[in-house]
């Protein structure tokens, strides 16, 4: 998969260094000369010194055979252009941008762009920290058809069950447990036990049902 990043800050040298790793083809737009030379530092990935809002330098990352294209700039101006730049001009199937004004996150969602609020979160999570048993909204994403979520398993729920045996949603799936300190990736014969903190992919639709299935009430 071929990835481009607008921005080569703290959150965009981590996710060029992440999905490097992962094997995967990165290039980096930034206009900062110092964040490139880190990044030169601190990575393989191809940097453009430049401003991803300029499609001479989108031309030069060559975005138009991008299958991801990342906004990660703390700028929500800069971040809404990039995409739209490479959504418009460069026909990029799939755009992600870091929001940082929680309000402008619908504008992002109602063009497209798959928006990521880490305040928003927060907040969620601030909400929600004492729903053990009910399903916490963690973000949303292809422009809310798709919800990542978390349900929190009740200490006094009865023995573990097995993935297995969970009649979950076909719209739905386990994408990770979390278990104190350790991370589970789960299988069929996983057994989720009481006090785990489960996340899924799941449709909106189906959110209720995956919950009744986790959650022995």
């Amino acid at each position: 998969m071929y990835i481009v990043i607008a921005g080569g800050g703290r959150i965009g040298r981590y996710i060029a260094r992440d999905m490097e790793e992962r094997r995967h083809e990165v290039t980096v737009v930034e206009r900062d000369a110092r964040r490139c030379e880190q990044l030169v530092i601190d990575t393989s990935v191809l940097v453009i010194e430049g401003d991803a809002c300029d499609v001479r330098y989108l031309e030069q990352a060559h975005v138009d055979r991008a299958d991801v294209f990342v906004a990660t700039t703390h700028d929500d101006d800069d971040n809404l252009v990039a995409c739209q730049l490479a959504r418009i001009e460069f026909d990029v199937k799939r755009t992600i941008s870091r929001v940082n004004t929680p309000k402008n996150v619908e504008i992002f969602e109602k063009l497209g762009i798959e928006p990521v609020s880490s305040t928003r979160l927060i907040s969620e999570l601030i909400e929600n920290e004492f729903s053990v048993g009910e399903l916490i909204h963690l973000t949303t994403l292809k422009g809310g058809r798709v919800s990542l979520v978390e349900v929190r398993i009740p200490d006094d729920q009865r023995d573990g069950r097995r993935v297995v045996d969970l009649r979950l949603p076909a719209e739905s799936i386990l994408v990770a447990i979390f278990r104190g300190e350790e991370t589970v990736i789960p299988r069929g014969d996983t057994v989720i036990l009481p006090g785990d903190e489960v996340v899924a992919l799941t449709d909106p639709e189906h959110e209720d049902a995956l919950r009744e299935q986790l959650v022995d009430r």
